[in-house]
């Protein structure tokens, strides 16, 4: 295949025409850039469950149970702290607050429950008020009140919302909690987002602090989970662009350059995100970590460029001249790398979770529009500017490449080809035990899924009060301190839903709900072998004892005499739904196609137990059966995110082997380079992993793309190495010519390297905690990748050149040992 007419017409417009290529970038840029009033947002972990089953069934029980004409709500958490928030000033307190809500028309509250109220109740069930529920507490003696704490105790709705050190002897707890319902705004949707129900009341939690009465207790109120992604992206941008300034300037060494740098790095995040915009891609958590990848990856691009456009005219070439030797290599390096990182983002696309084929795809996109911007722009810029030097006096501070052999930096990166004149096989031999200890411990790195992996931490840094006031995040996130005291004192029981899906009205449809609860599995709630379950059995068990008419309706059609109707079950639900307070809506949809059943589980069970005796359950049902509820979401989330782990791993590296094959097949008749190439991948990719198990980091849905990305980024490195030795192989025997391609390229490795891992290595100050550690990972991809291509490659380059060529290369080992059995001299061409 004949590429040369290509890089040959490149070579052309950049050279004869370069203000013609800067001015067709640019009006690209600004159409890239009407893109950006498309672009939305979405936050949350919902964004990475959503294609679940067990999420959609959650999606259909909320839509299928409950009334005709729902109205959309949202609610409000509070929680009440005291000595005793059982005690009568504590519970006065919460009466009073729970009264001056219900009072204010701004918070739209459709009901408040408190155990403060079922007290009171208690104390007097004709309390229906609030303002009877006050007196009713007012005028009761501690002992009543106490009398009236152990009768409520009865019930397990008023001890779930006590703290975990309730004492019903003492009728004594330090903390309870209640919850607000809201009617939405007109027009609001209850999934939230810019003008959802989540946002409504605005101001709430402002709102209710102001009605809150606390003489004898503190009222905390929780309101929504904070979204950080715009402070996230406010901070991480500007510390990456200081960050990566501060290098250029080490790299550069000269400010026009370092002009021209800045202005292709921003063209490549206009264009990206203005693909974002076109495409309807909404900017999720993940996309954040996509700029300072797509930041690392063109300055590279950048340093590589310049670096060798340097070498020539330091060798004396004209501007033309030089430029074209640049492009003639390092185009066909830029789309070496950018075709293979492009397959390992693009392998993302295979992910169960939506945002992160969303990340591959705009990732890849990056990558293309970073091969162009950087390719072609940068080239003719600097070509415009070069030769504008020439007529103008504009000042040129730096004009050498950056390392050369005499240098720290040289003598440093010469280590590598040291190596590989002395025992290449031996230190082969090493990394392969050290790669292969590491990968079995890799084996153990966890995985995980919660929704603490998208909360940031209670408290916010120190350093980042310093920001300015519009960007600044509160000194503490009050929705997650709430959260954690709740999580440290209250028992966080467990449901499973099942949503079942049939003929309800089939005369067997109760039966089978009932044989189906029966003998639970360990994790399951139960009496007297039968799982505490909620659903229409328990609705019509429950108006059975209250209404006699409905009894004997009950008992005329109950052939076995369990309690559970077995025939003329349409007549059944009738008569049911004819109770003004029935909740036969939450339990049979109004189809009477499907039914909805609540198990109690054990909240302290392992997830994938609870998960697992819940299928098990499922199957005992005639009809579909489908479990669901946050314990068994999570739990399928968590095994997905290791099979997306390993199925992105396994198509990034065939596919990026692939490339890479058939591309210095191409270019150099020698496919085996592929090969080569992939190797110093392999030991970046368990490098990386055994390090997350170090740190204790494990796979999420967020860094889930680690790996993807370690190919990505981290092929750049070893085909730069590579493909520099393989166009200086061509004029130089090899030890020469890994010295050339070592401390050339090497220097320019080094500053890509520094800028890289320090320009991402800022996501670590990332509010959103996986974002940081997302960060973390990439910078040691990319600091494991550089490693492995300047000290490792040069070895394995040895003995790639001594098996696939012809020539004899001299390896110590080897030679050392056939010299001694045939006594013969083993010349190579690199002697």
């Amino acid at each position: 295949m004949d590429f040369h007419w290509l890089i040959d017409r490149i070579d052309s417009a950049v050279v004869t025409r370069p203000k013609t290529v800067v001015l067709l970038f640019l009006l690209l840029t600004m159409g890239f850039a009407t893109g950006f009033g498309s672009i939305s947002s979405e936050s949350g972990q919902e964004q990475f469950i959503e294609d679940l089953p067990s999420f959609q069934a959650v999606e259909d029980i909320n839509e299928e149970f409950g009334p005709s004409f729902q109205t959309e709500t949202t609610g409000t958490t509070i929680v009440q702290e005291s000595n005793n928030v059982l005690s009568k000033p504590a519970l006065l307190d919460m009466l009073k607050t729970r009264e001056r809500i219900l009072d204010s028309p701004a918070l739209r509250a459709e009901s408040v429950s408190t155990p403060a109220e079922t007290v009171a109740t208690t104390l007097d069930p004709a309390a229906t008020t609030p303002e009877a529920q006050h007196r009713a507490v007012e005028r009761a003696t501690a002992t009543e009140i106490a009398v009236a704490v152990r009768e409520a105790a009865d019930d397990p709705g008023f001890t779930n919302s006590l703290s975990d050190d309730f004492n019903r002897g003492s009728a004594s707890a330090t903390a309870s909690r209640a919850s607000i319902t809201h009617r939405a705004g007109p027009g609001a949707g209850a999934s939230g987002g810019p003008g959802g129900g989540s946002e409504f009341p605005p101001n709430r939690v402002e709102r209710i602090d102001r009605l809150a009465q606390d003489d004898a207790s503190n009222i905390w109120v929780q309101g929504t989970p904070p979204d950080t992604t715009g402070t996230t992206t406010a901070v991480v941008l500007p510390a990456a662009l200081v960050l990566i300034v501060l290098f250029l300037m080490v790299a550069y060494r000269d400010p026009v350059d370092i002009g021209i740098g800045l202005l292709a790095i921003l063209m490549t995040l206009v264009w990206t995100f203005g693909f974002i915009g076109l495409a309807g891609i909404p900017f999720a958590v993940l996309l954040i970590a996509v700029p300072p990848i797509l930041i690392a990856i063109g300055i590279d691009f950048g340093i590589h460029s310049i670096n060798r456009y340097r070498e020539e005219r330091v060798r004396g070439l004209t501007i033309s001249d030089a430029m074209s030797r640049t492009t003639n290599q390092m185009t066909v390096a830029f789309a070496i790398v950018a075709g293979t990182s492009a397959v390992g983002f693009l392998s993302n696309l295979a992910s169960a979770f939506p945002p992160t084929r969303d990340f591959g795809l705009v990732a890849a996109a990056g990558i293309v529009f970073t091969f162009l911007i950087f390719g072609i722009f940068v080239p003719a810029v600097k070509v415009s500017v070069d030769r504008a030097r020439q007529r103008y006096p504009i000042p040129t501070l730096a004009t050498t490449p950056l390392g050369s052999e005499s240098s720290p930096l040289g003598r440093l990166l010469s280590v590598g080809v040291g190596v590989a004149k002395r025992g290449p096989l031996v230190f082969l031999l090493l990394m392969t035990l050290v790669t292969a200890g590491g990968g079995v411990y890799a084996t153990g790195v966890d995985t995980g899924f919660s929704p603490d992996d998208f909360q940031p931490a209670e408290e916010t840094p120190e350093y980042l009060q310093l920001l300015p006031e519009s960007i600044r995040p509160p000194e503490r996130f009050e929705y997650v301190r709430i959260n954690n005291y709740l999580d440290r004192n209250f028992e966080q029981n467990g449901q499973v839903l099942m949503y079942v899906e049939g003929p309800m009205t089939r005369d067997t449809a109760l039966e089978d709900v009932h044989r189906a609860s029966q003998s639970p599995p360990e994790t399951f709630r139960a009496s007297d072998r039968q799982a505490d379950t909620q659903s229409i059995i328990t609705v019509i068990e429950s108006r059975a004892e209250r209404d006699p008419e409905f009894r004997a309706l009950v008992e005329r059609n109950d052939r076995n005499d369990n309690g559970i109707p077995d025939d003329n079950l349409p007549v059944v639900y009738d008569a049911l739904a004819e109770s003004p307070d029935s909740e036969v809506s939450t339990f049979l949809a109004e189809d009477r196609r499907s039914a909805q059943v609540i198990y109690s589980v054990d909240g302290e069970a392992d997830d994938e137990v609870v998960t697992d005796d819940a299928y098990s359950v499922a199957a005992s049902y005639r009809a579909s059966a489908q479990p669901t509820g946050s314990v068994v979401i999570f739990d399928e989330a968590i095994s997905l995110v290791l099979e997306s782990v390993i199925d992105s791993l396994i198509l990034t590296l065939v596919g990026s082997s692939a490339f890479l094959i058939v591309a210095y097949w191409t270019l150099e008749g020698r496919p085996s380079l592929g090969v080569v190439n992939v190797i110093p991948i392999l030991v970046t990719i368990v490098a990386v992993v055994a390090s997350m198990r170090a740190l204790g980091i494990a796979f999420n849905a967020i860094n889930g793309t680690i790996l993807a990305i370690a190919v990505g980024i981290g092929i750049d490195y070893a085909v730069h190495v590579v493909h520099r030795f393989a166009d200086e192989y061509h004029d130089r025997p090899l030890y020469p010519a890994l010295t050339r391609t070592v401390v050339g390229t090497g220097g320019a490795l080094t500053g890509s390297m520094l800028t890289t891992v320090f320009g991402i290595g800022v996501l670590a100050l990332a509010l959103n905690p996986a974002l940081g550690v997302f960060g973390v990972l990439i910078s040691l991809s990319v600091l494991y990748a550089y490693l492995s291509s300047v000290f490792l490659l040069p070895s394995l380059l040895v003995v790639w050149e001594r098996l696939a060529t012809d020539t004899n290369t001299a390896i110590p080992l080897i030679d050392t040992a056939t010299d001694v059995i045939t006594g013969q001299r083993h010349p190579s061409k690199g002697d």
